[in-house]
């Protein structure tokens, strides 16, 4: 198959390939590349794709790549880089008499106008014989040179470790990151993805039209946006209406962001509901059938970890009246008052994840993914932390490392049907009732992250009450 280089953004490293691999699945494109040939620490990638047509689908709507190109050759300087172009001089014919431009693109350094007007002036044995357009060309030749990743070696770099040539198939879809900008939304909370995560959300969850995307914990729905730009018809519900709805109604709220992008079509409702008491009807088996069963072909969201939004689920504390509920307040009952509020309890965040995790086997399609942020503290971190679950596959685990303390995008797809199977392989899990009498549960990375994070900090502060000028902020869900 002919080769392509794809040129990555450097940055949200640990998240472009598991991006790149889900847009070649969602588009049903081979892909092949040496894993070994990737790296967090350089932005370039040679893969192999049937045609370019192929490689203009996979970047489409890619959200950490720059562009691809139609690789033409490598080399450690450009006297190796000339002598492996003129192997190949059958590829220029195609060329000689369009429209053209070569740009100069440098990583770990830079290159004055002056020395990029002298490098392209190299290849002039490629004899092209065409117009030169810097605006509108038929064609883009680009260099790229990667003076590595290590500030260091990079000062006392004169010439670039190698370099790349290539003629451009496709830019990417970067530039919708700016559309939906935190700074240029209507409604926030503080509790709002960022727009970039959020679209790479989307991305990793497949939304494609014609699908049906849901937000258990919808905050004040970024999710729902990215997911509908992509043209999936999205739904959200959240315990807690008050980011739903707004403080002003109909001037405010996740309507009114709805409004602002214009997805009213695609953006189907937003429900008040406990997800762990969760109304969605469903029959027996689990199994598809006209009046329930799996119908959602992805769930993105982020859950509640208490750092900044506490995670709270319906019940009472122990020793309250559980029919306090019931009082009549100037004779109406009290949960039929307009201004009822239902009492919630803590939700620890490994009961919210084992609940996720079986709500996602129940509820999704075969073929369906769940992606989900997973908070956990860096020293304390293991592969044995990510919650599992017999109908769902891991299918990408990426990090945003924030020093003491990281969240991982994880992505899971559904395998296989729902059949009554025990819930995800959490910290609480028992391996079996007797052993358990003996045995203390095993408690993972995630337990208990709430109390984690604040101690974490409290003891680098050396004060035992939390402050703010040394607590990172919580990213934005």
């Amino acid at each position: 198959m002919p080769r392509y280089l794809v040129h990555f953004a450097q940055f949200h490293e640990d998240f472009r390939l598991a991006e790149l691999e889900a847009l070649a699945q969602l588009e049903n494109i081979p892909l092949k590349y040496e894993p070994d040939a990737y790296s967090n620490d350089n932005p370039f990638l040679l893969v192999e794709l049937p045609s370019n047509e192929d490689a203009r689908r996979l970047v489409q709507r890619a959200i950490l790549v720059k562009e691809i190109c139609e690789y033409w050759g490598s080399g450690d300087s450009y006297d190796s880089l000339f002598a492996h172009l003129k192997t190949t001089p059958e590829r220029w014919d195609d060329f000689k008499t369009c429209s053209f431009k070569f740009l100069v693109k440098a990583f770990g350094g830079t290159r004055t106008i002056k020395e990029q007007i002298k490098i392209i002036n190299t290849f002039s044995f490629l004899a092209f014989e065409g117009p030169i357009d810097l605006k509108n060309p038929d064609e883009v030749f680009i260099v790229y040179e990667d003076y590595g990743n290590d500030p260091i070696l990079q000062k006392a770099l004169t010439n670039p470790n190698e370099i790349h040539f290539g003629r451009l198939i496709a830019y990417s879809n970067r530039d919708v990151v700016q559309t939906y900008n935190l700074k240029k939304r209507e409604y926030l909370g503080n509790t709002s993805m960022d727009a970039e995560l959020s679209l790479v959300m989307a991305n990793q969850a497949l939304a494609r039209p014609g699908t049906i995307t849901y937000d258990p914990f919808v905050g004040t729905g970024s999710f729902l946006l990215t997911c509908a730009h992509f043209g999936a018809f999205t739904m959200g519900s959240d315990i807690d209406g008050r980011q739903i709805r707004g403080a002003r109604g109909e001037t405010d709220g996740i309507k009114t962001n709805i409004k602002q992008y214009g997805l009213d079509k695609l953006i189907l409702d937003t429900l008040v509901f406990d997800i762990s008491r969760n109304p969605w009807r469903q029959n027996n088996s689990g199994g598809t059938s006209t009046r329930g069963g799996p119908w959602f072909d992805a769930i993105v969201t982020d859950p509640p970890y208490g750092v900044r939004a506490g995670a709270k689920r319906l019940g009472r504390k122990t020793g309250l009246n559980p029919e306090l509920s019931f009082v009549e307040v100037e004779g109406t009952v009290n949960h039929l008052r307009s201004d009822y509020y239902p009492p919630t309890v803590p939700y620890e965040m490994s009961e919210v994840l084992t609940d996720l995790l079986e709500f996602a086997a129940r509820h999704l399609v075969v073929g369906g993914r769940l992606v989900y942020w997973l908070p956990t503290v860096v020293d304390e971190y293991s592969s044995d932390d990510v919650p599992l679950h017999p109908c769902l596959e891991l299918k990408a685990n990426s990090e945003q490392n924030f020093g003491s303390w990281s969240r991982r995008l994880i992505t899971m797809e559904k395998s296989r049907d729902w059949e009554n199977l025990t819930g995800a392989t959490i910290a609480a899990a028992q391996v079996s009732d007797e052993t358990a009498k003996s045995t203390p549960p095993v408690q993972l990375g995630h337990y208990n992250f709430r109390e984690k994070y604040f101690s974490k900090f409290d003891s680098n502060s050396g004060s035992s009450t939390p402050n703010e000028a040394v607590i990172p902020a919580e990213p934005t869900s």
